[in-house]
């Protein structure tokens, strides 16, 4: 089950307890070790947790018991090595569970949990793709409301109001809505101020969460007439996103993924204005591994799900990014998006 000689996970941070558990606490701890599956929570929980969780060993806890708790079921197991979340863990929390449970090796496993949340099942695909369509839907419903004069705050609460009635639980991030010149500031704070006027260009970034699974789209385009520059740059990244869907496949590491875009953009004379990674996954969070980056040495696999996000952005004018997402499979990529990516919408 797990590598690096552990035998024993031990489970604290939020998201991955319910990656493993399918159950959603502000509080708890899962453990994991040869044929047991232990959940650890308190009072709210434990009710609904006994009743959902078939061939679990559910065990009532509170705040100030759970790293003694944890201790226990160790000592009960007689575990020897112990996998822990060295990327998500506080150094108060770190400490806690390192003071309670002295006796145990701890070694750390985040990177073990990351490659198994990075293999999508066959459910959690259906999930994504799920999500993605709500928020097809909700751009949809959003973009015939976007006129001049219409400010950047309220386009993201329309997008967050159709998402929720499609169906969402909620968003997957904050959506970034940027007109004109914003759109140079890859994470633009969208504005209660800031008005459209005519002819300026619009970038959207957006995602919705269905259960519990996210979904990333961008688009930009303009109402009205664009300027002639970043209507040469909108095609640019259009022909290298383009480019980078056709290429990328199972097999091939995160750099090389990312230089089919990259080397395209930068042969085009905006090497420097493409300044973040091609992509990233996406799954649970928003931001998953693998990246998709120079440098990035990770062996794509397949049911992968990663963005294909170029940009380029021109400080004082504007920026254009698209981003699509897609399931890595051993000929290609499989698109989950459907979604106009003209300048003119």
């Amino acid at each position: 089950m797990f590598d690096n000689n552990i035998d024993t996970l031990v489970v604290l941070s939020g998201v991955n307890r319910y990656y493993f558990s399918k159950q959603e606490t502000s509080f708890g701890c899962v453990i994991l070790h040869e044929g047991e599956k232990i959940f650890l929570t308190d009072f709210r929980y434990i009710g609904h947790i006994s009743k959902a969780l078939n061939g679990w060993n559910v065990i009532l806890t509170s705040g100030n018991q759970l790293y003694d708790a944890i201790n226990s079921e160790l000592t009960r197991l007689n575990a020897e090595v112990v996998g822990f979340e060295d990327k998500s863990l506080s150094v108060y929390e770190f400490t806690q569970l390192s003071n309670a449970c002295g006796a145990f090796h701890f070694v750390p496993a985040s990177g073990l949990i990351e490659a198994m949340r990075a293999i999508k099942t066959e459910e959690e695909i259906k999930k994504i793709a799920a999500a993605q369509i709500v928020a097809q839907k909700a751009l949809t419903k959003v973009v015939p409301l976007i006129k001049p004069g219409i400010t950047e705050r309220e386009v993201a609460a329309n997008l967050i109001y159709e998402m929720q009635i499609l169906g969402a639980e909620t968003y997957s991030f904050e959506p970034i809505v940027a007109f004109g010149d914003g759109s140079a500031v890859p994470h633009h704070k969208t504005s209660s101020k800031r008005k459209l006027e005519k002819n300026e260009l619009v970038l959207i970034d957006m995602g919705a969460k269905v259960d519990g699974y996210c979904s990333d789209m961008t688009r930009t385009f303009c109402i009205g007439q664009p300027n002639e520059k970043l209507a040469k740059i909108h095609k640019i990244v259009l022909e290298a996103q383009e480019y980078a869907l056709a290429s990328i496949r199972a097999g091939i590491t995160g750099h090389e993924a990312d230089s089919f875009a990259r080397e395209y953009i930068t042969s085009h004379g905006y090497g420097k204005e493409f300044g973040h990674s091609l992509g990233h996954g996406v799954g649970l969070e928003i931001h998953e591994f693998p990246r998709l980056a120079a440098g990035s040495d990770v062996i794509l696999k397949p049911n992968m799900i990663v963005t294909i996000e170029p940009g380029i952005y021109v400080e004082g004018l504007g920026g254009v990014r698209i981003e699509d997402f897609a399931v890595v499979k051993e000929d290609g990529l499989l698109n989950l998006t459907n979604f106009d990516k003209n300048i003119n919408l």
